[in-house]
């Protein structure tokens, strides 16, 4: 398209925060969206995608900050793709998070609601994530300033993120204020050893090179585990393992993977240990969970626990009932509960997360939970539950997408007392909940900030029988 289809917007005043993080202007009653900007900012914007009833485009000019405006902390800010609310204070952050799950679950999902508790903001606002990908390009992504300076850049080797939406733009990282030490020390040790060394980075049009991805998880216990994914096993990737093995002893978990596919998908080829256990563990109150390099576990530690909290006080155990977890994952709510319920029933569809929630059982001496592995909206039928017995209270915690309308008609055929249901999605847990209210009605909510800096938002709603 040309200019004239995709004009330059002079002097646009920003007045809200869209659910997706984008900042939203107005412009002849058309709505433009635009990162970076927060409310009060008024702003020159170059649209770059001009639909029939919204515009997308990016600040090239700032002619007023918003009153509420701060320093953003990071140098990589505008450039990367997380953490852009960095130019918002954290309180107000925290006030459009609330008044996105309000507008999700009343204004899109027309649910009746009770007054929703104040969200629960995160201790930590940086160095909170307990892991990060990285990816290794032989070609690192210029800055826009860089760009326009038009200056001879040689290329440059990259190990950091992708740019927004570019799977071939990976731009170096130099300080993430995500993850705590010894993340990016380990990062920057890699990246000056494989250079060093002329261990070649991945092509990512060709595919050809050595080093893809280094995945970095660290746990509250103070363990870390470093994984290289890389084409091929050889003497230099040898030397690399051992260079961190020498200088990292934190590093408690090294494992490597041949990835020799088009994809960075590492979940379906085999992980070799290098050295130390093949796990870490975290700990919540208690309880300790096993991580294994292919398990899911919630990224922000401190808050999961403030979450699982919410979860159990909403799910009123008094010690007798039959609680059902579905999308239990490595079973981290479902142990989490179990000391307070009768029996704890977890099912998942993904046999190897099934495997390390039935671990995480015998590691606490949990002996009231079982675990199934399968497809929840082809296994809650009626001979499972004449089987196991219908629950008295039923917790889930899906993915983004929310749940199978199948599900839904499942637990209305249930009917449990209460129903937990915990989103990182509010749109998408309103869609679900519509699908129950002629049974169920909606008596607590409460938001939850796992990720400062970002739009996400996670929520816990207790519904409960009429």
């Amino acid at each position: 398209m040309g200019r004239r289809s995709n004009p330059l917007l002079e002097k646009i005043r920003i007045e809200d925060v869209a659910a997706e993080g984008k900042a939203i202007g107005r412009f002849e009653n058309k709505v433009v969206f635009v990162p970076f900007a927060i409310p009060g900012d008024v702003v020159d914007i170059q649209v770059t995608n001009n639909r029939k009833s919204f515009m997308e485009g990016h600040v090239v000019k700032w002619h007023e900050h918003s009153p509420l405006k701060i320093q953003p902390f990071c140098k990589h800010y505008g450039l990367c793709g997380g953490c852009k609310w960095q130019s918002l204070p954290y309180s107000e952050q925290l006030r459009y998070k609330q008044k996105q799950v309000a507008d999700q679950l009343v204004r899109i999902g027309k649910l009746e609601i009770p007054e929703i508790s104040p969200i629960i903001g995160s201790e930590s606002t940086i160095h909170y994530r307990n892991k990060l990908e990285f990816t290794f390009s032989e070609s690192r992504w210029l800055t826009r300033d860089e760009i326009e300076s038009g200056q001879s850049i040689e290329p440059q080797p990259a190990l950091g993120y992708h740019i927004p939406g570019r799977f071939d733009k990976v731009f170096d990282v130099e300080t993430c204020y995500l993850q705590p030490e010894p993340s990016n020390s380990i990062r920057l040790t890699v990246r000056r050893y494989a250079l060093d060394n002329d261990l070649p980075f991945l092509n990512l049009y060709t595919k050809q090179g050595l080093l893809r991805n280094l995945i970095i998880r660290t746990a509250s216990t103070g363990e870390v585990m470093v994984i290289f994914s890389v084409t091929r096993y050889c003497d230099r990737v040898q030397g690399l393992l051992n260079h961190i093995k020498d200088n990292f002893p934190q590093v408690t978990s090294l494992f490597y993977v041949v990835n020799d596919k088009l994809n960075e998908t590492i979940n379906d080829l085999e992980l070799v240990l290098f050295h130390g256990k093949d796990h870490i563990v975290e700990q919540m109150e208690d309880l300790r969970f096993r991580v294994g390099p292919k398990s899911f576990y919630q990224t922000n530690s401190g808050q999961a626990l403030t979450l699982y909290r919410v979860a159990r006080n909403f799910a009123q155990l008094s010690g007798n009932e039959l609680v059902y977890d579905l999308y239990t994952g490595t079973g981290t709510i479902a142990n989490f509960v179990a000391r307070k319920a009768q029996k704890v029933i977890g099912i998942e569809y993904v046999p190897e997360a099934i495997d390390d929630a039935r671990i995480n059982s015998q590691l606490n001496s949990i002996t009231n939970t079982q675990f199934f592995a399968g497809d929840i909206k082809d296994m809650l039928d009626d001979e499972f539950m004449n089987t196991h017995g219908k629950p008295d209270v039923v917790i889930l915690d899906p993915p983004r997408a929310g749940i199978h309308p199948d599900v839904a008609k499942a637990l209305l055929k249930a009917e449990p007392q209460r129903i937990v249901y915990v989103s990182c999605n509010p749109a998408t847990q309103a869609r679900d909940i519509a699908l129950m209210t002629s049974s169920y009605q909606i008596t607590m909510v409460q938001p939850v900030d796992m990720f400062p800096h970002t739009h996400h938002v996670e929520n816990v709603v207790l519904l409960e029988k009429r």
